[in-house]
């Protein structure tokens, strides 16, 4: 394993004593496709993560210990490289005018890039300090961006400990260039996502190995926390039926109940992250370790 590798591997919290090889399997039933099979991508990078769909359905990715945004072409099952250097962006999004919005932990910003790879940093730092190294993101309906903020050290920083006094996720309304605090009580705040109506929120707290849903008000506050599981996320998404994907050992599917109703093998020792992808969104794309992966899925994805 390469040292990059390595020191993503172990950031992520992965439990020891996973172990499996590339090949394929059938999988077919419930929500996934039948006789679908998780097929390769492609295995040349050293961590990808932050798997982001635009209006096309195209995947955007990111290659982060090497710097740069993948594009996956959904029509032709193609990789190309669409930014390098990309910020050493990790968790991506796009939002409602086209723009992908890049969680840019080189320098602790937020960043949005322009479809003419144009880059405006939304957000350089709070309170006068650097941010700990945003991680992952979501858009609400009205344009605000809601990102998590945990720490975990990165071989391209001078600093070594966290300028900031907690591990935090942020709200940043549209137009606004100053977050707001709406959660804190986190060892490390990770993966996030918010249903389709935008009433409520999911956060994982990969460091707690837990994963919270908030309700989310008008002006973007949170409230009304709940455990939805004992399972923390590196990365998540939700399904058209309301299924909660999370991340880690391979990709757990739970529904709106918080019951597990799928396990997808991955055969990789971690499973970093998961969205929808293709003209329809029932694609699920995989981003896990060196490599991604496609499954075909009798659900949709949704944003």
């Amino acid at each position: 394993m390469k040292k990059n590798q390595l020191t993503f591997f172990l950031s992520a919290l992965i439990i020891l004593g996973l172990s499996s090889c590339k090949s394929q399997k059938n999988i077919s039933k419930g929500i996934i496709a039948k006789d679908a099979k998780l097929t390769l991508v492609s295995d040349e990078y050293e961590f990808t993560e932050g798997p982001a769909v635009d209006k096309n359905g195209y995947i955007y990715f990111t290659d982060q210990p090497n710097d740069r945004i993948v594009k996956w072409d959904a029509a032709t099952n193609t990789v190309s490289d669409y930014m390098k250097p990309s910020g050493r962006a990790n968790g991506l999004y796009f939002d409602h005018d086209g723009n992908l919005l890049a969680a840019a932990d080189e320098k602790n910003e937020l960043w949005s890039i322009a479809p003419d790879k144009n880059v405006t940093v939304l957000i350089g730092d709070y309170d006068g300090k650097k941010l700990n190294g945003p991680n992952d993101l979501w858009v609400d309906l009205a344009g605000g961006i809601y990102f998590t903020d945990p720490f975990y050290k990165r071989p391209w920083w001078e600093h070594s400990e966290p300028e900031q006094s907690a591990r935090r996720v942020y709200y940043l309304s549209k137009g606004s260039s100053i977050p707001k605090i709406v959660a804190e009580d986190f060892e490390q705040p990770n993966g996030i996502i918010g249903s389709p109506d935008g009433k409520m929120l999911y956060i994982s707290d990969i460091g707690a190995k837990k994963t919270f849903v908030y309700t989310v008000d008008a002006n973007g506050n949170l409230s009304n926390k709940k455990l939805f599981t004992d399972m923390g996320s590196d990365g998540m998404t939700l399904d058209n039926l309301g299924n909660l994907y999370l991340t880690g050992k391979g990709v757990t599917v739970f529904n709106s109940k918080g019951e597990q109703i799928e396990h997808i093998d991955v055969p990789e020792n971690w499973t970093a992250n998961v969205t929808f992808g293709g003209p329809d969104q029932k694609t699920l794309f995989i981003t896990a370790m060196d490599s991604a992966y496609t499954l075909e899925m009798n659900v949709n994805g949704v944003r």
